[in-house]
């Protein structure tokens, strides 16, 4: 289920809720049980493992998506 953030504009506090996606725009009350809140613009996490003494792919290009992997034409 997705986590949404908000942050109340009477207290300041900022808080997370997770709720459906179908209820993302749906009010919701700060903690303190002010009424007066905003959805904040959340970044995303991506986790994962760097491995820096990998080789670089063979077949010629750059990578970088399809234009970069030559099946563009």
């Amino acid at each position: 289920m997705p986590r949404y953030e908000y942050r109340c504009r009477t207290c300041g506090d900022t808080f997370e809720l997770s709720r459906p996606m179908a209820q993302s725009a749906a009010p919701a009350a700060c903690p303190a049980g002010h009424d007066d809140t905003v959805k904040l613009l959340s970044t995303v996490a991506v986790g994962g493992v760097s491995n820096a003494t990998a080789p670089a792919p063979r077949g010629g290009g750059a990578g970088g998506g399809c234009c970069g992997g030559g099946c563009c034409g």
